[in-house]
């Protein structure tokens, strides 16, 4: 009901344009027509397949009103006041004589009180008539309201079969926290799903109720779930980094605990060397969803709908708290360019602030490759609550991945030579030593032979590890983590 509150406010703010960038226009359409009701106020939609009519009652459409241009004279033309409520108009926005009509609508408000609500997924809206404009935004529905939901949409469902809904209270519960970041519209659709099948709401229905959910999230491609969230007990070495995150734990999941909650960290260090499967091996510690931001997808040509995006997805990220949200490769999205037009600080920005003003439990884990691209705004004491270096696997470290990757895949660890194994791979990545196992496994199977010790040691010989190819480069990294970082291992 708060939306609803909301929304008349703005509606009688005597404001001549209100923008309403929503997926949801059914549920847009149905509360302006109970406002036009509750302020008895006339209230029309317009659509270019239907032209002009009235919303909260069937009178039929306006005659010669189909035409973006038609129905803007039309509302210039009639002496009363109303609500127009304009459905897609966006791609009608770039005509200058649509502009200037509506500029002269909503210039005469003082006059003549004409209000002019523009629904659609992506409104831009002209810089000439920007000052005359309001925005609302529908709120995601919290838990309180998707279990007002979970009621609505069993009652429902009782109606139509005259018995009740069985509902396991504990399932009913982690539903209603689990569906928090998707729209109202989509929250019901995924509960009536649960309830239609079996007239129950089971433990059972969870996990496909909450793959689906993290598909509508992922629909853009900029803030997606991360279904593999290893348990840190996969991840060898980093024996300081779980110590820092096993004594911040319960301040974290705490949720009385509000001024000192763990803000998020940095993970500095070499491509494969660990610090992805740490990402998520945080959520797993945390026992919170994981959510990743992919600074590629940020991008878009028009100017400002990056930093629209990344507002999105922290909107995402703060919707599904308790979280953490893994910012991969970070110097990507907020290293200045050559020729991006200054996009990159307007990132920056905009991640800046909300760093600083967002109060709900969504802990950062940021990865980096290259420290110099990275600006100092981001990297200083406060930002983040720790920068840890994630240095190459020490040869007690590079066996314990041996055993981790061999049981993987089946294969005794046992029956093989970890010691020397781990003396073979000097200046190994983690990830260097997977794809070396994977390597001798596809040359056993090849010779139709059970993979072993001498098998790998082959594999390794013909590795060049980043440490050989890169050798001056992560010296670099080195020499700037030494002193700046806390060491992971």
């Amino acid at each position: 009901m708060k939306d609803l509150h909301d929304l008349e406010l703005i509606l009688t703010s005597h404001t001549p344009i209100i923008v309403i960038e929503s997926l949801e226009e059914v549920r847009v359409a149905q509360m302006l027509a109970q406002l036009g009701l509750r302020l008895d106020y006339p209230m029309y939609q317009w659509a270019v397949t239907e032209g002009l009519k009235r919303l909260e009652a069937d009178f039929g459409a306006q005659k010669f009103t189909s035409e973006p241009a038609e129905v803007l004279k039309h509302i210039k033309a009639v002496s009363q006041p109303g609500y127009y409520l304009l459905l897609d108009f966006h791609p009608f926005l770039d005509d200058p004589i649509h502009v200037r009509l509506i500029k002269e609508i909503a210039q005469e408000y003082e006059n003549l009180s004409k209000t002019l609500i523009f629904l659609s997924h992506d409104l831009p809206i002209p810089p000439e008539i920007r000052h005359l404009t309001a925005r609302f935004t529908l709120r995601l529905p919290d838990r309180a309201g998707i279990k007002m939901l979970i009621k609505e949409e069993a009652r429902r469902w009782q109606s139509r079969h005259k018995r009740k809904v069985q509902a396991d209270p504990i399932a009913v519960d982690r539903l209603a926290t689990n569906l928090s970041g998707v729209t109202a519209t989509d929250a019901r659709r995924l509960i009536r799903s649960a309830i239609e099948n079996d007239g129950a709401i089971s433990q059972d229905d969870l996990p496909g109720l909450m793959k689906n959910k993290y598909e509508l999230i992922n629909q853009d491609g900029v803030i997606a779930f991360e279904y593999d969230t290893a348990s840190f007990a996969e991840v060898a070495g980093l024996i300081r980094l779980k110590e820092w995150l096993s004594h911040r734990h319960n301040a974290f999941t705490n949720k009385t605990n509000t001024a000192d909650r763990p803000k998020g960290i940095m993970l500095l260090g070499v491509q494969g060397g660990g610090k992805s499967l740490a990402a998520k091996a945080v959520a797993g510690t945390f026992n919170v969803p994981l959510l990743r931001i992919d600074f590629g997808a940020l991008y878009n040509k028009y100017i400002g709908e990056t930093e629209k995006n990344l507002r999105g997805a922290l909107d995402v990220a703060e919707s599904m708290a308790p979280c953490v949200l893994w910012m991969d490769e970070i110097e990507k999205g907020v290293s200045p360019g050559h020729s991006d037009e200054g996009v990159s600080q307007r990132i920056l920005g905009t991640l800046l602030t909300w760093m600083a003003e967002n109060k709900s439990p969504v802990f950062i884990v940021a990865t980096a490759n290259d420290i110099e691209r990275l600006p100092p705004e981001l990297i200083r004491k406060g930002r983040l609550d720790e920068i840890f270096f994630v240095d190459l696997p020490q040869s007690a470290v590079r066996r314990e991945i041996f055993d981790i990757h061999l049981r993987r895949r089946n294969q005794a660890p046992s029956g093989f030579d970890l010691a020397l194994l781990a003396d073979s791979t000097a200046g190994f990545t983690g990830a260097e030593i997977e794809q070396a196992i994977v390597s001798a496994i596809y040359a056993a199977q090849a010779q139709d032979k059970k993979m072993n010790t001498e098998q790998l040691l082959e594999e390794i010989e013909r590795t060049s590890p980043l440490s050989v190819v890169m050798s001056e480069k992560m010296e670099n990294l080195r020499a700037w983590a030494n002193g700046r970082t806390v060491t992971a291992d």
